[in-house]
């Protein structure tokens, strides 16, 4: 595979500047696909600006802390994805990623308390021997349990011992938030599922979309911070 990614093809959910020059960072293969993450070196450079190149980034990824989901992690290519935590205690600041309302990638400046928890979507589960059950998660990640929990449902986990804090239902009254389709990064009251299509409450409108944009974020309401951006 190829080290590099030229910026005219990279995804349309990165917001970069696709004329300053001809590449950028190709993240590694990982849980997350293209369109749905950021190299991790990517986002140290060129979103928070920490260093003006990849090879100042390298430096700091080996000699400074950089945590994702409460890991210290080293490989500037790595893939953030959606929901992932970023820590930086070189600069005391702590960042979630999400999408804004035009389907693309952004940063959410939070609080270093809620840099413990990581919200995570169920996609799928398989029953093990004695009765457990293995939930596999939106970000790759899978996590044995005998707590009962549905495929749509989803885990708020601490960080980074990934031990389910609380579970957070697919149903209706559930607070969500959309992660495509054209109302991603809308957020809303889910009012009814049927089949493959759900609808959702906001700004006293009810919107019908696909059953799979939906996240929940909470039960009556959001549990992570879900506002301003740090995008124009």
């Amino acid at each position: 595979m190829k080290n590099h990614l030229k910026r005219p093809v990279s995804p349309k959910t990165w917001i970069i500047n696709r004329k300053e020059n001809k590449f950028t960072i190709r993240p590694n293969p990982g849980a997350h696909a293209l369109a749905n993450g950021l190299p991790l070196g990517l986002i140290l450079r060129d979103k928070l600006k920490i260093a003006s190149t990849t090879g100042e980034i390298k430096k700091i990824l080996n000699n400074q802390e950089v945590l994702v989901d409460g890991k210290r992690r080293k490989d500037h290519r790595l893939i953030v994805g959606l929901f992932d935590v970023i820590s930086i205690p070189l600069i005391s600041k702590n960042y979630r990623l999400l999408v804004d309302t035009k389907g693309r990638l952004v940063l959410i400046e939070i609080s270093a308390e809620e840099s413990k928890i990581k919200i995570s979507k169920v996609v799928g589960k398989t029953v093990l021997r004695g009765g457990k059950l293995q939930f596999n998660l939106h970000d790759g990640k899978n996590i044995v349990t005998d707590k009962k929990a549905k495929v749509g449902d989803s885990f708020i986990l601490s960080l980074p011992k990934l031990e389910i804090k609380k579970i957070l239902p697919f149903k209706e009254g559930a607070h969500v938030f959309l992660v495509k389709g054209k109302h991603a990064g809308d957020t809303g009251v889910l009012k009814t599922v049927k089949g493959v299509e759900a609808t959702y409450s906001a700004r006293d409108t009810d919107i019908d979309t696909a059953k799979e944009y939906f996240f929940v974020v909470g039960e009556s309401k959001a549990e992570i911070h879900l506002g301003k951006t740090l995008e124009k």
